[in-house]
């Protein structure tokens, strides 16, 4: 079987990790974290793999994912270059959808083929994640061979894999972030707003869920003709002092609703034109 050694097994990787050993897509091998304890924890959630504590204790793997922070995998693809671990046509590839493979280029010098595969699904909770990635799709980019495999790892994990440019990657996890990250952002300022208002923790969950749901739901059916309010309408009076409002109770998120409102204008212009 193909064997999987991970550096970096954080609530992504540690998922793909579980997944493709239940189903047999990759043996994994070894798992290294920044500490002991975390690699062991890993391993326990993974099922499978043995917990290192050094980048030299690990053996030669078939595949090498790389589940590290962004600012970490220059350093770490670096060091993998230079441990001598890696053998010609070895696969090596990272988690990230903001940096492009060609980050890997020490791995590549070393005759390892590289890549990156980004799932996009939040995976705030890995065992929930496990549940809900069938059906997710990935977003790879890299060499063209081992993109090929590693869409057909995914496949058996229930992944439908998509090709990302290098060059636009950055605007392409954008996207995902307003999408996913400021969703949470944007619900956690409602929720904060509400009480402030004097509004009860139960009545503000009970106007959130439907407001966010349905909204959600609205938009994905009907796009730009979704969004209404009053910079929609071009109620500007009510613009300028709820941000004001706003603006008294955290500046920051005061901000976020100037700048919301302008894009909120934009579209309700756009929209009309047409």
């Amino acid at each position: 079987m193909v064997t999987l050694n991970i550096i970096g097994c954080g609530r992504a990787a540690r998922t793909l990790g579980r997944l493709w050993a239940e189903r047999g897509a990759y043996r994994v091998q070894d798992v290294l974290t920044r500490s002991p304890a975390g690699a062991a924890q890993a391993v326990a959630f993974v099922g499978a793999g043995r917990p290192i504590d050094a980048l030299a204790a690990m053996r030669p793997a078939d595949v090498w994912m790389l589940g590290v922070p962004d600012t970490a995998i220059v350093e770490i693809g670096e060091a993998l270059a230079a441990s001598g671990l890696l053998r010609a046509g070895d696969a090596v590839f990272h988690l990230s959808g903001f940096t492009a493979s060609s980050v890997l280029e020490p791995a590549r010098k070393r005759g390892a083929r590289v890549a990156s595969a980004h799932p996009v699904l939040s995976f705030a909770d890995p065992q929930h994640a496990l549940a809900q990635f069938a059906g997710s799709l990935v977003g790879l980019e890299g060499d063209a061979h081992l993109c090929e495999t590693l869409a057909g790892a995914f496949h058996v994990i229930g992944g439908e894999c998509f090709a990302l440019s290098s060059d636009t990657k950055p605007l392409y996890h954008a996207g995902s972030v307003f999408a996913s990250n400021f969703l949470v952002v944007i619900i956690d300022v409602a929720r904060r707003l509400y009480a402030e208002a004097g509004v009860a923790p139960e009545v503000a969950e009970r106007l959130l869920a439907p407001l966010a749901t349905k909204t959600l739901d609205n938009v994905l059916v009907h796009g730009r003709a979704a969004l209404t309010g009053p910079a929609a309408r071009g109620d500007h009076a009510v613009v300028e002092a709820q941000g004001r409002a706003v603006d008294g109770f955290d500046g920051d998120a005061g901000d976020a609703y100037a700048a919301l409102s302008r894009l909120a204008v934009r579209i309700a212009t756009e929209r009309g034109r047409k």
